[in-house]
């Protein structure tokens, strides 16, 4: 069964920056477009990013000019760089496959606050 494996979240200040790893334990990377969701606390998970196994990227409004999405195909691993991070960015961040959906990792926290 694929695994899938976030990591990088933490407490951060409104303005700065941090740098998401998802890991597969498989090769699902070089065959399907994958995508980072996010759960803020009593609220959904939403899918926000998503790259495509061609490196086409898309972005929903709210993250768009400041998050940016990447993908190792040899290394099984995706990336999100989150700069200009803002309160309403606090969430769980995990990513999953955009068409199916794996059984879902940990996720990964992720807290802006002064």
């Amino acid at each position: 069964q694929v695994q899938l494996v976030e990591s990088g979240g933490g407490l951060v200040q409104p303005g700065g920056s941090l740098r998401l790893s998802c890991a597969a334990s498989t090769n699902i990377f070089s065959f399907n477009r994958m995508g980072w969701y996010r759960q803020a606390p009593g609220k959904q998970r939403n899918l926000f990013a998503t790259v495509g196994s061609d490196g086409t990227t898309n972005y929903a409004d709210s993250v768009k000019g400041r998050f940016t999405i990447s993908r190792d195909n040899a290394e099984n691993i995706m990336y999100l760089q989150m700069n200009s991070l803002k309160p309403e960015d606090t969430a769980v961040y995990y990513c999953n496959v955009v068409q199916y959906h794996l059984p879902w990792g940990q996720g990964t926290q992720v807290t802006v606050s002064s």
